[in-house]
């Protein structure tokens, strides 16, 4: 029996080399997930340069965006590939072409108002054909859903992004400089996070949000400038009239003499006139504050574990080395931190993403965020939830924006546990 098992042994110089373990494809959900990521940003922010054009075969003139126009007319009608009920289908036939329809009807000896109403038979179906139909349906004012959800798409998509990014920045910065400087300086910085951790944090964004709204308004308005213009006049009246020179008396004199503010009013208005933004600026300010709202205060977890690897690491030979021969600072981060955080920086980030498209999704759905008619998935979806009646429902309204931000969001999550299993020693295959 030995003898047979020593014949079918094989030497070891012999045995066929062991398969090499890619740590990027041990997650088949991750690859799943990075797939549909592509293909969703891709589609969705590629598709940004159209949508947010005018529509096509709109007139020289027409400055209206894509994701915005349409024919309230044609408002409400369901998908191309959904069942459509007797009244929906009246409706779809009062949309075709008038030429068409008079057509059909001297064809069958009918009236035009016989073929509009009819809802089954031959010329039913012969209607059906010159139906304008689009794949996701028509919202309340007969705008495209799908334009509106790929619009929305990429604006959640890119205000994500550039808040997890923004996130990230903060929070690696601020744990490098906690722990390589350690002592008081990191109990310190540390403490600033925990009290930050304490705070509501959903009510911290709202009110950043809130409070960035309202700095604009003011620039906008001139409001401050008017009213500093309007205290320093009075004071300087006061003075003409024998009365000190204080920010009591100013105040006094505009109370008591009615006629004395609104004439100082006039010449504020005069003075600093409101600034003119268009349209386009003032989404781009609102978009801004916004993500700088939600990154500002997202980079807490990511703080924290860099600041932990950053005490483990700089304690690790090489870093002792570096500082021994007098590697400069910034040399020291860019050549031997840096590399050894890719890893959790990496993994960090694509968790973060979909935490910050979630936030945004969440205040655009409470009306703070994105504002209509701009679309989002957080907005589409509060004005796709007013459409889910018992009467008559317009259920597609809220499924395209909702499910596609609940799979993005999954896909996120795939992604970003595949990239833990990648780095993670750990969980190597043996």
């Amino acid at each position: 029996m030995l003898r047979a098992m020593a014949e079918d042994s094989v030497p070891a110089l012999a045995a066929p080399p062991r398969a090499k373990d890619n740590p990027l494809t041990r997650s088949k959900a991750g690859l799943a997930g990075l797939a549909f990521i592509v293909s969703v940003g891709l589609l969705c922010l590629g598709s940004l340069f159209w949508t947010l054009s005018p529509a096509p075969g709109a007139s020289e003139g027409d400055k209206t965006p894509w994701y915005n126009s349409g024919d309230p007319g044609e408002g409400r009608l369901p998908p191309s590939w959904a069942p459509v009920d007797a009244e929906r289908a009246v409706r779809f036939n009062e949309n075709v072409d008038p030429e068409t329809v008079a057509k059909i009807a001297a064809e069958n000896g009918m009236t035009v108002d016989e073929v509009i109403n009819t809802t089954e038979g031959p010329v039913y179906r012969e209607m059906k054909r010159h139906w304008n139909t689009t794949l996701l349906g028509t919202d309340k004012l007969g705008r495209s859903m799908l334009v509106r959800v790929l619009t929305g798409g990429g604006i959640s998509l890119g205000i994500g992004l550039a808040a997890a990014l923004i996130s990230v920045f903060i929070g690696t910065t601020y744990g490098v400089i906690a722990g390589y400087a350690g002592g008081k300086v990191d109990a310190f910085m540390m403490r600033i996070v925990d009290v930050i951790y304490g705070l509501p944090y959903i009510l911290l964004v709202v009110l950043l949000a809130v409070a960035g709204d309202a700095v604009v308004d003011n620039f906008i308005s001139q409001q401050g400038n008017r009213t500093a213009y309007v205290n320093s006049q009075a004071r300087v009246v006061a003075v003409e009239r024998g009365m000190p020179d204080t920010k009591d008396s100013a105040r006094n004199l505009l109370t008591d003499d009615p006629e004395l503010r609104l004439e100082l009013e006039a010449k504020a208005r005069e003075e600093h006139e409101s600034k003119e933004l268009s349209e386009m600026q003032r989404r781009a300010i609102d978009l801004g504050v916004l993500l700088v709202a939600i990154g500002g205060v997202s980079w807490l977890t990511m703080a924290r574990v860099i600041r932990g690897q950053v005490l483990s690491l700089k304690a690790q030979p090489f870093m002792e080395a570096a500082r021994a021969i007098g590697v400069p600072l910034h040399r020291q981060f860019l050549r031997h931190l840096l590399p050894n955080l890719l890893g959790p920086i990496i993994v960090y980030t694509t968790l973060t993403v979909p935490q910050a498209i979630l936030q945004e999704s969440f205040l655009s759905f409470l009306g703070i965020g994105v504002k209509l008619p701009l679309p989002s998935w957080g907005n589409l979806a509060a004005d796709g939830l007013e459409a889910i009646n018992r009467h008559r429902s317009e259920w597609w309204l809220l499924l395209s924006p909702c499910v596609l931000l609940g799979l993005t969001l999954l896909a996120l999550n795939f992604v970003g546990e595949g990239l833990r299993e990648a780095f993670d020693p750990k969980r190597a295959r043996k």
